[in-house]
């Protein structure tokens, strides 16, 4: 079926006629969508590491408790009711050691099940609460597993949380969802440390008493696709489709290849084709495919080593920066549609600060700190040091990009303009997020993009309690090993400010930190380029961190007679 319908799509959007006639009568009756992305998850645990892909995947098959919607806002997935001081499922209170602490009660959808038939209880909640509370188990972020100081289990279906602090993020539970505790608890029990090598979620993906979204995974094809099926204990709206194939395709050529053949109907924004790429393809192709191009808070940018001693420089990084006539790159990759960014907060974000520090292009003032920091050039353009080494950094990014191999091969013609030699090594998704960023085994640059919610606090990637190490089994982000006090200090203060005008000076300081000491080379924020064909309707590109397959009960195949 999989291998048969990509054909018969494609030969439809050649038939003219009657034969085109009977093809709309006949599109209410799609069953199957095929969606190509170019990353394959490197775990299918809902709490370890943070990756794109596994976001996207798991949308289909699992619910949060909260999530941001399309319009921004927070809002109840798998619980009943979002908590508020006002409703009462949020209350102020004084924690055990005298502070001020909130206690947040969460009361669980009546009608949520594991694919299995078994009900989401307040005991996976547990499970999920106490395996977080081992550090070594390696979930993050690690900050709400220590602020979250106690669950209490009210019923079977609801659960209050005692947190030691009060914040304005009080209701959202983030990245905290249940696990399904007959299923996890005994392999986490037996050695927390190796856990995450012996999760149901790796070692028996295709289990339905893991997923409780409006799908389940079915099967897998490491590296290449995974297949959903409907989830019969489903009680939500009934999902369009009796089967969605997510397919990997690492090469962005070659997924516009597949789609152009049929062998995919749509390409996911979150995770498709470049701006630059889809542009030209709608250009060639088109009403043949319904495009969006939706700007959001993604910021793309330069991970930086610090604990490489040439980086550790500041200057180096600021030259880098001014040697980087990042304008020009956007207009003639992006076509303008992606604003350059200057700290981590996107424009779209309500705690942008417009005059944040920023650093045009200028060779000259690059070239003059290169200098100072002791890096002359040599007779061939490339700069050294007293020593006599050489001026070289590794840049990295996702291997297949081509949109990011394009700009690191600029990057690399402007960098040895200014004197500074760069070798290139990619790496497929999967090694690249799973290992080589989380265990921070990069030694230079590394080219790829955050993916924020709105007013989303940093800690997970500049506090220095963030970076990853072996005692916490490498969860926390701050990979490039970014250390400021006051930057800790502004993460720690930010969240306990309730009053948003209160908090804008701290996100304008916290900002300006940024832009000073370059923990990261900011380079763009991007837009989204959603492909779909012309009979799916119902996709929402939310622009944040929450992908669009958390609605997918909404997709729908569009009627014949509306077209």
């Amino acid at each position: 079926m999989d291998a048969v319908r990509p054909l018969l799509i494609l030969a439809g959007a050649f038939c003219l006629g009657s034969a085109a006639a009977a093809q709309d009568a006949a599109a209410p009756s799609r069953d199957a969508l095929t969606i190509g992305i170019t990353q394959y998850p490197s775990t299918f645990h809902p709490n370890i590491e943070n990756m794109a892909a596994k976001s996207y995947v798991l949308g289909f098959v699992r619910r949060p408790l909260t999530a941001w919607d399309a319009d921004w806002r927070l809002t109840c997935l798998a619980c009943e009711t979002l908590p508020s001081l006002d409703n009462g499922l949020a209350e102020r209170e004084t924690t055990p050691d005298g502070k001020p602490g909130i206690r947040v009660t969460y009361r669980l959808r009546g009608d949520l099940r594991w694919g299995d038939g078994t009900p989401v209880s307040a005991e996976d909640l547990r499970f999920a609460w106490e395996a977080g509370r081992e550090f070594a188990t390696g979930f993050g972020p690690a900050e709400f597993y220590r602020s979250a100081y106690e669950l209490i289990v009210v019923d079977p279906r609801t659960v209050t949380l005692r947190f030691d602090r009060v914040t304005f993020e009080y209701a959202s539970a983030g990245d905290f969802q249940p696990l399904p505790a007959r299923i996890e608890r005994a392999r986490w029990e037996a050695d927390p440390r190796t856990y995450r090598t012996r999760t149901a979620y790796d070692t028996e993906t295709a289990n339905p008493g893991l997923w409780n979204g409006p799908y389940r995974i079915a099967a897998v094809q490491p590296g290449a696709s995974v297949t959903l099926e409907r989830n019969a204990e489903w009680r939500g709206p009934a999902p369009a489709f009796r089967r969605i194939t997510v397919r990997t395709v690492e090469s962005t050529p070659a997924l516009e290849a597949q789609l152009l053949a049929g062998q995919i109907d749509m390409v996911a924004g979150e995770l498709g084709l470049p701006i630059e790429q889809a542009i030209a393809l709608e250009r060639r192709t088109g009403g043949r495919f319904r495009f969006a191009y939706k700007p959001g808070l993604i910021y793309e940018h330069l991970d930086v080593m610090l604990d490489n001693p040439i980086l550790a420089d500041r200057r180096v990084r600021q030259a880098l920066l001014m040697a980087t006539d990042r304008a020009q790159i956007t207009a003639r990759l992006f076509d303008n549609r992606q604003p350059i960014a200057h700290s981590g907060v996107s424009p779209l974000d309500p705690m942008h600060d417009p005059e944040v520090r920023q650093w045009p292009f200028d060779p000259a003032r690059a070239a003059a700190l290169l200098d100072e920091a002791g890096w002359r050039r040599g007779p061939d353009g490339i700069r050294r040091n007293a020593a006599g080494e050489r001026l070289a950094l590794e840049l990295m990014t996702t291997a297949g990009n081509r949109s990011r191999e394009q700009v690191q091969q600029v990057l690399q013609g402007m960098w040895r303009a200014a004197g500074i030699e760069t070798r290139i090594r990619n790496e497929p998704p999967r090694v690249f997020f799973g290992e080589t960023l989380s265990r921070r085994r990069f030694q230079g640059l590394a080219l790829f993009a955050w993916i924020s919610a709105p007013e989303g606090v940093p800690r997970s990637t500049l506090h220095s309690d963030e970076i990853p190490r072996a005692e916490r089994n490498f969860s926390g982000q701050n990979y490039g090993g970014f250390r400021n006090a006051e930057m800790d200090a502004l993460i720690e203060a930010l969240p306990l400010e309730l009053d948003p005008e209160r908090r804008r000076p701290m996100w304008r300081r916290l900002q300006a930190i940024y832009a000073e000491e370059l923990p990261a080379l900011p380079l763009w924020f991007r837009a989204d380029a959603h492909v779909w064909p012309p009979w799916l309707e119902g996709v929402r590109p939310t622009g944040h961190l929450n992908p669009s397959s958390l609605w997918v009960e909404a997709w729908r195949v569009r009627d014949a007679a509306a077209r």
